[in-house]
C-alpha cells in the first residue's frame, strides 16, 4: 500500500494526535501511523498524569519554572519554559473547549486542569484527529524513513500488522512522536516504547542531545507494572527486618532503594497520606489500587514489597536534539515530538515526571505539526526520486544469517535493566557495558535481515541496542554528576560541564558536548 500526503506523523500517543491536529489546521493532508492502536498504546494511555498547566500569572508562573531547576543541574532553558507553560495553557483550555474534556472543578467552581485521565484523554483525541480528516494507520509501525537526494526526509515505510502487508507513506516532511525506550521493561504502558523514533532519525544523520539522562527507574509494588512513582512522596520505605530505610524516597533517595535491592527487599507502606489525599488518590488513579484490591491489602496501613522498573528516556530527558523553535531536527523534513525529544530545554538533567512529559507532548507536538505543514507546503508537491534509509536489520552489510533476535534483546537489558550498570553507574562498569552492546551491534549491522512481520521485532532489537550505546557514550563523556546522570566514579558536579551533550552515530557512535566542533 503506497500513500501521499502533505505530512506524516509516526506516532499514536500525545505528541503524535496534537501534531496532526495541528498539521491538519494548517490545511495540509495528514496520515498518522501508530505502532498500536491510536487512542490506547503508549504510556500516557494507560495512565492517569499531571500536567504543568499554568495560569498566566507571573509568580506562579516563576515559581513552576524555577521549582525544579537545580533538581535538573541547570541545565533547562526559560525561554523554552515558558514556551511550553503559554501553549499548554492554550491547548489544555482548547481541550476543554473543543475537546470536551470534562475536567473537573474545586470548591469554588474553578476547573481543575492540571491532570488527565489518559484512557479518556486519548479517546477524545483520536476521535479528533479523525473529525480532522487525518487518515489513521492503526497497527502499522514504521521500520525505516525515505529520504530524497538531497538527503532530506521524504516519507517513510512500514508493516501493517492486522492486513499482513507492508506500506509506504510519500510525505513533504514527518513528525516522529513514537516515544522514549524503556527497553521493554514492562513498566506500564511502556512496552511500545523502544526507542524506535531515535534510531530512524539517527539513520538519516540526525543528531540526539542528553542521553546520559537515561536512567530514570519508577517505583512499583512488587511483580506488577504500575508505576505510579509520584503516590510514593506519601511513603514510608523499610528493610526486610522492618527497619526504616533511611534516606530512601521517592524524588530523592531512589538510589538509597535501589542499593538495598541489590542484597535484600524493600517494603513500603504510603502512611503519610491523610484522608483526604487518600481519597484524591484514588481518585486519580484507580488503576494504581487494582492490584492490592484483589490481594486484599490497604496500602496506607499495610507493608508491601516493591521493586525499580526501568522508564529509560520514557521519564528520562534525553531524546533526539531539536534545533528551532518548530521543534525541527538537524535533517530537512524531519520534526520530532514528545519523549522521542530531549526535553532538557524545559527538564535540565532531571525527569519532570508525568506532568512536566505531559506539557511537553502538548507543545512539542502542535509545533512540530505546525511547522511540519509549512515546510511541507512550500516544498510543493511534485514528485520525488526517495531511498529508503534504514540498515541493521533490514539491509545487513554482509548477508543475512541466522541471529537470534530474542537474544539481541535480552543482551541488551541485561545491560540496561540492572540497578548496578545503568541507575548505580560507574565508568569501569559502563565501559563494559559498552563493549557487549557494541558487540551486539556489529551482529545485527552484519547480518541480521528480517523480511514481513519480524522487521517489526528486529528494528525493535536494533534500536534498543543502539540506543543504550548512545546512552553509555554520553554517560561515559559527562565526568561529573548532574541531574540524574551520577557517576559513583565522579560524585560532585563540575562548574565546567555544565552544558549539554550531543550524541549520534550508528556503526562508530560519537558523543561531544553541545557546539563542539565534530
Amino acid at each position: 500500500m503506497t500513500l501521499t500526503t502533505d505530512v506524516l506523523v509516526v506516532g499514536g500517543g500525545p505528541a503524535a494526535t496534537w501534531a496532526a491536529l495541528k498539521a491538519a489546521e494548517q490545511g495540509a493532508s495528514v496520515v498518522l501511523a501508530d505502532k498500536g492502536y491510536c487512542g490506547t498504546s503508549g504510556a500516557t494511555a494507560s495512565v492517569g498524569t499531571g500536567v504543568w498547566y499554568v495560569p498566566p500569572d507571573e509568580k506562579a508562573r516563576e515559581a513552576a519554572m524555577s521549582s525544579r531547576e537545580a533538581l535538573g543541574g541547570h541545565l533547562a532553558d526559560r525561554r523554552w519554559m515558558a514556551r511550553v507553560l503559554d501553549e499548554t495553557y492554550e491547548r489544555v483550555n482548547e481541550l476543554a473547549e473543543a475537546g470536551r474534556y470534562p475536567f473537573p472543578t474545586g470548591p469554588d467552581g474553578t476547573p481543575l486542569r492540571n491532570g488527565l485521565q489518559g484512557p479518556e484523554y486519548m479517546r477524545r483525541q483520536r476521535i479528533r484527529v479523525k473529525r480532522a480528516g487525518v487518515t489513521v494507520l492503526d497497527h502499522s509501525p514504521v521500520t525505516e524513513l525515505l529520504t530524497d537526494a538531497d538527503g532530506a526526509v521524504a516519507g517513510a515505510a512500514g508493516y501493517r500488522r492486522q492486513a499482513g502487508q507492508p506500506f509506504e507513506v510519500r510525505a513533504g516532511a514527518v513528525v516522529l512522536a513514537t516515544g522514549g525506550c524503556a527497553f521493554l521493561s514492562k513498566a506500564f504502558g511502556c512496552n511500545v516504547n523502544t526507542g524506535d523514533g531515535a534510531l530512524l532519525a539517527a539513520e538519516t544523520g540526525a543528531e540526539l542531545s542528553g542521553m546520559e539522562f537515561s536512567n530514570a527507574y519508577g517505583i512499583a509494588p512488587e511483580h506488577t507494572s504500575v508505576t505510579k512513582t509520584a503516590f510514593y512522596n506519601y511513603a514510608t520505605f523499610y528493610r526486610a527486618d522492618g527497619e526504616v530505610l533511611e534516606g530512601a524516597g521517592s524524588q530523592r533517595g531512589r538510589s538509597v532503594i535501589a542499593r538495598t535491592l541489590l542484597s535484600g527487599k524493600v517494603f513500603c507502606k504510603l502512611d503519610l497520606a491523610d484522608d483526604a489525599a487518600q481519597r484524591a488518590m484514588r481518585l486519580a488513579q484507580p488503576n494504581f489500587f487494582l492490584t492490592f484490591d484483589r490481594l486484599g491489602i490497604n496500602p496506607f496501613t499495610d507493608p508491601f514489597a516493591i521493586t525499580l522498573l526501568a522508564e529509560g528516556t520514557v521519564r528520562g530527558t534525553g531524546g533526539i536534539r531539536i534545533v528551532d523553535d518548530g521543534c525541527a531536527t538537524t535533517v530537512p523534513g524531519l520534526y520530532a515530538a514528545g519523549d522521542a525529544a530531549t526535553r532538557e530545554l524545559i527538564c535540565g538533567g532531571f525527569t519532570g515526571g508525568g506532568s512536566h512529559n505531559a506539557a511537553w507532548a502538548i507543545s512539542s507536538g502542535s509545533w512540530a505539526g505546525r511547522s511540519a505543514a509549512r515546510f511541507a507546503r512550500a516544498l510543493g508537491r511534485g514528485a520525488r526520486q526517495v531511498s529508503a534509509a534504514g540498515g541493521a536489520g533490514l539491509r545487513p552489510t554482509r548477508g543475512a544469517k541466522d541471529v537470534d533476535v530474542v537474544e539481541i534483546i535480552r543482551t541488551v537489558q541485561a545491560e540496561v535493566l540492572p540497578y548496578d550498570k545503568n541507575y548505580l553507574r560507574h565508568g569501569d562498569v559502563l565501559r563494559s557495558a559498552l563493549r557487549q552492546l557494541d558487540g551486539a551491534w556489529r551482529s545485527v549491522r552484519s547480518d541480521l535481515r528480517a523480511e514481513g512481520a519480524s522487521t517489526v521485532t528486529a528494528r525493535q532489537a536494533v534500536a534498543m541496542v543502539a540506543h543504550a550505546r548512545w546512552m553509555y557514550t554520553s554517560a561515559l563523556l559527562r565526568v561529573e554528576s548532574r541531574g540524574m546522570a551520577k557517576r559513583l566514579d565522579h560524585p560532585g558536579l563540575d562548574p565546567a560541564q555544565h552544558h549539554r551533550i550531543t550524541s549520534g552515530g550508528l556503526d562508530q557512535v560519537w558523543a561531544r558536548p553541545e557546539g563542539a566542533a565534530a
